[in-house]
């Protein structure tokens, strides 16, 4: 499997989850590869005041939404093995690197049962912020037309760089399941991989871990999904679907932790 997440900075956070952050045919021992923002798409479009960029060091590692005023959502592989003094949030700002509202966590909650079709995890902010959350869609079916946010790598090759300093979009749509070895299709969406004006193909890169697919519902935006891993083993970025967290299929999940 192949994760979307930039290199963790802490050693031992990143000892903890080398498997995932691997390169591409290694073994867990393997350093870390450098993750790339949103391939194709565009600058974004509007502010998203629920947009999380969760950070170590100062620096980007994964995206993640704002549920509720002191919980945002992510994929579990860009925390497993750390804790939550080891991550900072910024929130709402279309800026990885300024604005919007910067916050500690208090925890990190993975899925109990964390693995490939449970990437799922929670962050409790130690205090709430100002910034509207996102509400949760009620279902995710095939079809449905989504946008994919994200400050991933833009070159579609491993190592490519770093990612934008800006948010970028891309608007895409979920395939019907079954579209990767592994796929659930109980916890997991298939993220289409579109061909842009070039001819290229479009799609979730590394960084773009965590962050979120979210739909139009009613005039308003809801979060369908959460960045999980690429459909298929190439190395190279969007030349599969994305997998994506069906983040509606884990209501029970994220209302247990948050009321507790």
């Amino acid at each position: 499997m192949r994760y979307f997440p930039l290199p963790r900075i802490l050693a031992a956070a990143a000892a903890a989850t080398a498997l995932a952050l691997a390169a591409p045919g290694t073994g867990a021992s393997a350093a870390p590869v450098p993750s790339p923002p949103i391939i194709g798409g565009g600058s974004a479009s509007q502010n998203y005041s629920f947009i999380v960029s969760l950070q170590q060091g100062g620096q980007h590692i994964c995206g993640a939404s704002l549920i509720s005023p002191t919980w945002a959502v992510t994929a579990a592989h860009c925390v497993a093995g750390g804790t939550a003094d080891q991550f900072t949030v910024r929130v709402g700002s279309g800026d990885r690197t300024s604005g919007g509202e910067v916050a500690s966590l208090a925890r990190v909650v993975p899925h109990p049962n964390y693995s490939t079709n449970n990437d799922i995890a929670l962050l409790q902010l130690a205090a709430p912020v100002q910034a509207t959350p996102i509400a949760l869609a009620d279902s995710a079916p095939a079809g449905t037309a989504t946008r994919l946010l994200g400050w991933g790598q833009e070159t579609p090759q491993p190592g490519g760089d770093n990612g934008p300093d800006q948010l970028k979009e891309l608007d895409t749509s979920l395939l019907p399941s079954g579209c990767a070895e592994g796929f659930d299709a109980s916890s997991e969406l298939c993220v289409n991989n579109p061909q842009g004006p070039d001819g290229s193909n479009q799609g979730a890169c590394y960084g773009d871990s965590g962050g979120p697919a979210i739909a139009q519902i009613n005039g308003e935006w809801r979060l369908l999904g959460a960045t999980s891993r690429a459909g298929g083993t190439s190395p190279t970025c969007a030349v599969d679907p994305s997998i994506y967290t069906n983040v509606t299929a884990f209501k029970d999940f994220i209302q247990s932790t948050m009321a507790s």
